[in-house]
């Protein structure tokens, strides 16, 4: 009978819950989940398409991280979410789905130069505007191959000083800019000191680390949780998450837990070589699936 009692007061609980929590949190009602699972639309071959949203319901994902589009020459992104119709059909989607919309990525400045671009603030700030307009908190800003500070020392001042900027675009939008850099742990502590804002944070990458033959783990405590705004949760291509040897999910998890961080973990790459990269089902879907046992 106290069991019986237990278990009604559980279900009683959950049910009071239902009431009262709006509806894109129903899905961790009860889980208390710390860690939630996305994909994004680039790579899953869905950029700014709205059946994207389908396809990261079928992977078994929690949410999406949607792209702004190409930049190109442009002065700005090639966005479809700047159009309302657009914005509001996705958004709708995603309610309907039950999923998230983690962040908005930049990957245009993956081949771009943040630091020479003369538009570079209508660019970040189209994105901003994207975020607010979605209700989306995380913007990713690679510097990518242009803006490699290992590499390329010198940009440092440009960067820094547009980075200052970004941080006070990002304050009054109310959003956290990720930025990824080619740099150690200790070197990415210091450039956000250089920087001052505590809406500039760190987009950390698992493979960033690993191919530069630096311990993940004491990247992670490093950087600690108030500097590491999101994290793609990935390798490079060429084996699944659950069968890398070079990266212990199950130590990662151990040393987030113990710095009390929580957030979204993003699968970016890591697709097995023996497959077409088109196997989208395959391979994220198996890497999902692995980072929910893990993780959830």
């Amino acid at each position: 009978m106290e069991q019986n009692r237990r278990d009604f007061l559980k279900v009683y609980a959950l049910f009071g819950a239902s009431l009262v929590l709006p509806d894109h949190l129903m899905a961790f009602a009860g889980t208390n989940q710390r860690y939630k699972i996305a994909v994004i639309d680039l790579m899953i071959l869905k950029r700014q398409k709205l059946s994207a949203f389908e396809l990261t319901k079928e992977i078994g994902a929690d949410g999406l991280e949607l792209d702004m589009g190409g930049l190109g020459n442009r002065d700005t992104f090639d966005s479809k979410l700047s159009d309302s119709v657009t914005r509001q059909e996705f958004l709708s989607k995603a309610k309907e789905l039950n999923l998230e919309i983690c962040s908005l990525a930049m990957t245009g400045f993956y081949a771009q130069s943040f630091a020479t671009r003369p538009t570079y603030q209508q660019m970040v700030g189209d994105c901003l505007t994207t975020c607010q307009q979605m209700g989306v908190k995380v913007a990713f800003l690679p510097l990518g191959v242009q803006g490699d500070l290992v590499k390329n020392p010198e940009l440092r001042p440009a960067i820094v000083e547009r980075l200052k900027v970004v941080g006070k675009m990002a304050k009054k939008a109310g959003v956290v800019v990720g930025i990824e850099t080619a740099l150690n742990a200790t070197e990415e502590v210091k450039l956000l000191k250089e920087i001052g804002s505590k809406n500039i944070q760190i987009y950390f990458n698992f493979s960033n680390p690993l191919k530069d033959g630096r311990d993940l783990i004491s990247e992670l405590k490093i950087l600690g949780k108030k500097r590491i705004c999101q994290i793609h949760c990935t390798d490079e291509d060429g084996v699944w998450l659950e069968n890398n040897k070079r990266l212990n999910m199950y130590k990662v998890k151990e040393a987030l837990d113990n710095m009390g961080w929580k957030g979204w973990l993003v699968i970016e790459r890591s697709r097995d070589a023996s497959l077409s990269p088109r196997a989208v089902k395959e391979n994220f879907g198996a890497n999902t699936t692995f980072m929910k046992k893990v993780f959830q």
